[in-house]
């Protein structure tokens, strides 16, 4: 129907009501969705609630919906960017959840070890990414785990091309110094004389 946008026919089903129109719909989105939402908030539950308000607010909007704006899936990831943001500013101060991130390991490997160090490093990786300031972790997200190019990210975020790779480079940057300083710590503790004496 629409080169620029191949949502637009689904979702012109979806605006008439088609059940299996709706069924494709949920198919074709919700796992990015809940990916998006899962790695913003470490948290699977909230990300389940998140993407199921999502596709109540795209069953609302589906009949009226008008191209030239937005391209469908831009106005989709924005939905669930908004709602992220507002249940990480109700519960500022409190820390991401990793046993969320961790659920998302295949537990298919075939030695114990691999799977351990595997979970180790989603880990670590999951408090990386949980102690990025809010921006630097939605730029990340979008590009590496969204996979999407800088224009459609920096579109979804608002921003220009150049302030979203500036926020990637902070954030690279920042993942770094983390994960090198996480590296260091079970060193440090290990070298620190007097642990573990009465």
């Amino acid at each position: 129907m629409n080169e620029t946008d191949p949502d637009l026919e689904l979702l012109a089903r979806v605006g008439n009501n088609e059940p299996e129109a709706v069924k494709e719909m949920v198919s074709r989105k919700l796992p990015r969705l809940l990916a998006l939402a899962s790695r913003l908030l470490g948290d699977a539950e909230e990300a389940r609630d998140v993407a199921q308000e999502s596709f109540l607010r795209l069953w609302k909007h589906a009949a009226g919906w008008r191209t030239g704006q937005a391209r469908f899936d831009t106005w989709l990831h924005r939905i669930v960017l908004n709602l992220c943001y507002d249940r990480l500013r109700s519960r500022k101060g409190m820390p991401l959840l990793e046993d969320d991130f961790l659920a998302e390991v295949p537990d298919s490997a075939p030695l114990p070890e691999e799977q351990l160090q595997t979970q180790a490093q989603h880990a670590q990786m999951a408090a990386a990414l949980a102690a990025l300031p809010d921006r630097q972790r939605e730029a990340i997200v979008l590009q590496y785990y969204q996979e999407l190019p800088n224009t459609e990210a920096a579109a979804l975020m608002q921003i220009s091309v150049e302030a979203l790779e500036s926020l990637l480079s902070r954030g690279r940057r920042n993942l770094r110094t983390y994960l090198a300083e996480s590296d260091l710590a079970p060193q440090q503790r290990k070298a620190s004389p007097g642990r573990g004496k009465p």
